[in-house]
């Protein structure tokens, strides 16, 4: 919850969503931004990789076709 308030996003039918604008603005979270879910059970932890943690996620990336796409990287700019 941010503020006592709760926020709601919906999943597409190819798995994305967007992160509402003040879960954003409460993690400071910006374009470029690079996030690790971390999964426990059923909960779900979102974490921002500061920085200069972000160069192995990126290496592996390029490995990753679903993320390595033209289309991809259009539909993912403006999110």
């Amino acid at each position: 919850m941010i503020g006592g308030s709760v926020e709601l996003a919906r999943i597409t039918h190819n798995g994305r969503m967007t992160i509402p604008k003040k879960v954003r603005q409460a993690a400071h979270l910006a374009e470029g931004d690079v996030v690790t879910f971390v999964v426990e059970h059923e909960a779900i932890t979102l974490r921002k990789l500061p920085g200069e943690d972000d160069a192995y996620p990126r290496g592996v990336q390029e490995t990753l076709g679903e993320w390595n796409s033209v289309e991809d990287e259009g539909a993912w700019r403006d999110i």
